[in-house]
C-alpha cells in the first residue's frame, strides 16, 4: 500500500482539511521521515500546551502564529 502523506498527519492531529489545496497538495509528497517529524513536533508542543491556546496574529508581517 502507498504512504499517504496526509492520512498520516490527520492520524497525528494535524488540522490539514483545513488547508488549501495547495498546501495539501505540498504536504502530500512528503516522505514519511517528515511527516514522522511534523507528527513528533506537534505531539510535543501539544504535551507542553493548555487545554485552550490562543493565537497571535502579526497583520503587518502577513503572518498569522
Amino acid at each position: 500500500m502507498a504512504f499517504d502523506a496526509l492520512s498520516e498527519l490527520r492520524a497525528g492531529g494535524n488540522q490539514v482539511d483545513l488547508l488549501s489545496d495547495s498546501q495539501r497538495a505540498a504536504l502530500s509528497e512528503l516522505s514519511p521521515e517528515e511527516v514522522a517529524m511534523l507528527n513528533s513536533v506537534k505531539a510535543r508542543v501539544d504535551a507542553v500546551s493548555g487545554e485552550v491556546v490562543g493565537q497571535e496574529v502579526d497583520v503587518a508581517g502577513g503572518n498569522v502564529f
